[in-house]
């Protein structure tokens, strides 16, 4: 008689959109380093290039930063006696995502800034 039991497990976290200073933004680095009065060079160096810039209005610019990370976990096991066997598997996927709006001032200094994160 041959027994062979085993498993296997495979996690891949952080399929990150990426762009964004790599994948290390989150609503505390805003809150942390984004002020208002802050140059457009300073809120550049913090977050790194904008996905959208636009203008509003009244022509001042609005950046804004989308970032969008999959988080993907997979496992499995299985077992066989001889020429029978069986196999079983789970999987689960959620996202994140984290959207930044930054409003400047005619003298391109931080007026006003909002973020909206969500998980799913």
């Amino acid at each position: 008689m041959v027994w062979s039991i085993g498993c296997s497990a495979d996690y891949h976290a952080g399929k990150v959109q990426k762009g964004l200073q790599g994948d290390k933004m989150t609503v505390g680095t805003v809150q942390r380093e984004i002020k208002v009065g802050m140059s457009s060079a300073e809120v550049a160096e913090a977050l790194g290039s904008p996905n959208i810039v636009t203008t509003d209005e009244q022509r001042r610019e609005v950046w804004v930063y989308d970032k969008i990370a999959t988080d993907v976990a997979a496992s499995k096991g299985y077992w066989t006696l001889l020429l029978l066997g069986q196999e079983a598997g789970s999987a689960s996927k959620s996202q994140r995502t984290l959207t930044i709006i930054i409003k400047f001032d005619e003298d391109k200094k931080v007026r006003d800034f909002a973020y909206h994160t969500s998980r799913f």
